[in-house]
């Protein structure tokens, strides 16, 4: 209600969705302390309390339960960085969507450059990988970019064949709801400077055009990654869904100029 009684007219911005991942940088330790120092402030920060972003912490595996702890309470969301296709089996070291679920994890990384990599993960594991992260309740951050620098209509043209292929085994009956695709332009990542603005509004306008063209996916956001930080968000002026945070969030106050930008988009 505002001071006259009269209910408050319904905010119909968008929300921003601002995703850190922490990857292997910090031991567990570190990892604690950093996400003390950000719980500090995202209990009363205005664009977490009024709803305006949506931050999610991916933080290795071991670190996983007390960073939830850390965080209960908060508008904080916590997700892993990955998950394995089965949820129960005879699969040594593997992390299952199930106990990620059970533990209170919300988001789950899907097909990051450095699993496909490092690890070798094809477009076959990634699906598989989506197909696990949707029957536990995980939302999934699918992450795709171009390896090369390229104009952005091939940069966009790989990227939809990633999507293309990482998709495919989406269940025709009901769209899938609520999905995160994350652009990180491989080369632009542990870059000084991210991709160009004008690249970014290219790239993302296009993948959205062909998201919106899949049945099976209702609602969707799509947030930039690859040397993203401070003054980025409100450059982009509102092309993206939000950013996909790396070392630069490593300093929890960074992190917190970045949800300050935020509340200047309005």
């Amino acid at each position: 209600m505002n001071d006259a009684g009269q209910p408050r007219p319904t905010d119909t911005r968008p929300q921003l969705e601002i995703a850190v991942s922490l990857k292997m940088y910090l031991d567990h330790a570190h990892t604690v302390s950093w996400s003390n120092a950000v719980a500090e402030w995202a209990g009363s920060h205005p664009a977490l309390v009024e709803g305006r972003v949506k931050l999610i912490v991916l933080p290795s595996f071991p670190s996983l339960p007390e960073v939830l702890s850390i965080f209960a309470g908060t508008a904080v969301e916590v997700g892993a960085q990955d998950l394995f296709w089965e949820d129960r089996g005879p699969y040594t070291g593997a992390v299952s969507g199930a106990d990620l679920r059970q533990i209170g994890c919300s988001y789950v990384e899907v097909g990051h450059v450095e699993r496909r990599r490092v690890f070798g993960e094809g477009n076959k594991v990634a699906r598989r990988k989506l197909t696990a992260a949707l029957r536990n309740g995980l939302t999934p951050i699918i992450c795709v970019g171009e390896d090369q620098q390229a104009p952005p209509e091939l940069a966009a043209t790989e990227c939809v064949a990633q999507l293309e292929g990482v998709l495919q085994d989406l269940a025709p009956e009901g769209p899938a709801s609520g999905l995160v695709f994350a652009y990180e332009p491989v080369w632009a990542i542990g870059m000084p400077e991210p991709a160009s603005i004008e690249h970014i509004v290219a790239v993302v306008a296009a993948l959205r055009a062909w998201i919106r063209t899949q049945s099976r996916i209702g609602d969707f956001s799509v947030i930039y990654g690859g040397s993203a930080g401070g003054g980025l968000l409100p450059a982009l002026m509102g092309a993206t869904d939000g950013l996909f945070l790396g070392r630069f969030a490593h300093d929890p106050r960074a992190l917190k100029t970045i949800l300050d930008e935020a509340l200047q988009l309005r």
